[in-house]
């Protein structure tokens, strides 16, 4: 994990699905911390600071680029 790098954190998975659709499409490696005790127990997403998106250090940039990208308001597919 020392190659990889924090880019957000989300406090409910369903926040976080169509990134997710999109990285795995585009073979970016990635992993959601806390996703499964989130998912298990949701009262505990603030407890645990919620679900924290680690991305490989080399598609850092691009992956904040596609989160900033998903939250315009004019995108078809926002990020809730």
């Amino acid at each position: 994990m020392t190659h990889f790098q924090h880019i957000a954190t989300f406090t409910y998975p369903h926040e976080y699905m169509v990134l997710r659709f999109i990285m795995e499409e585009e073979g970016i490696p990635y992993v959601f911390e806390n996703e499964t005790m989130i998912g298990i127990s949701p009262f505990y997403s603030n407890a645990l600071g919620g679900i924290r998106l680690l991305v490989h250090k080399d598609y850092a940039d691009y992956v904040a680029e596609l989160i900033n990208d998903l939250e315009d308001p004019a995108s078809h597919l926002r990020v809730v």
